[in-house]
């Protein structure tokens, strides 16, 4: 039987976690008001909050530069993975780590163009309605992004006699994130870690032995 090609691979790896990203988030922000939190574990929980910025709501430059950037920045894999999509001396698990960056990128993309003209944004301590009929929060390229997954695995009171931080409440790990920016975040861990051998091969047409690549 044929292996699945590298272009059908990120293609479902992809398709798979947008809807998950998209779903988890349409759910809880149309089930929980602003700031609820819902404990699954003692260090794991579900904290709806929403940024203008990046991942883990930082915030870089204006939020028009941030949405573009985000879009050319997909479309730029998008074409590198059409590049490789029948290259045969590539490891599966660096085309896995491409599309799941990719799909990072493409889910919080989503939330940046279309939550400002999808949802309203009700009243605290109200829920959210999708495509409400009495208009929504923002307007195009003007959205939200949603996060939620919250992780504090440790926390302690730094001793009152240490500098700076002396007698205050810390928590590892604070920042409350998405589904979009786990596939980011820990494929480029992956790749950088496990996988950046490959690149090289991308510049110099080569497969891992020197035997030229398939044709395109």
């Amino acid at each position: 039987m044929n292996k699945i090609s590298n272009g059908k691979l990120a293609a479902i790896i992809i398709a798979v976690a947008i809807i998950a990203d998209q779903a988890l988030k349409i759910w809880v922000k149309t089930h929980f008001y602003y700031g609820e939190e819902l404990e699954i574990t003692s260090w794991f929980k579900l904290l709806f909050i929403e940024n203008n910025g990046m991942a883990f709501g930082m915030e870089l430059g204006s939020k028009f530069f941030l949405t573009w950037f985000r879009i050319i920045a997909v479309c730029a894999f998008m074409y590198y993975l059409y590049r490789i999509r029948r290259r045969t001396d590539l490891q599966r698990g660096y085309v896995v780590c491409v599309a799941l960056i990719t799909a990072g990128a493409l889910g919080n993309v989503i939330d940046c163009i279309f939550y400002g003209v999808a949802f309203n944004a009700p009243p605290f301590p109200g829920v959210a309605q999708l495509f409400p009929p009495d208009g929504c929060y923002g307007t195009l390229f003007n959205g939200r992004v949603v996060d939620m997954l919250y992780f504090p695995l440790a926390s302690w009171d730094w001793p009152a006699w240490m500098p700076v931080v002396g007698g205050e409440h810390f928590v590892f790990f604070q920042p409350i994130f998405n589904v979009a920016d786990a596939c980011l975040s820990v494929s480029v861990v992956v790749l950088i870690l496990f996988y950046s051998g490959n690149l090289a091969h991308i510049e110099d047409g080569t497969k891992g032995d020197g035997a030229p690549k398939e044709n395109e």
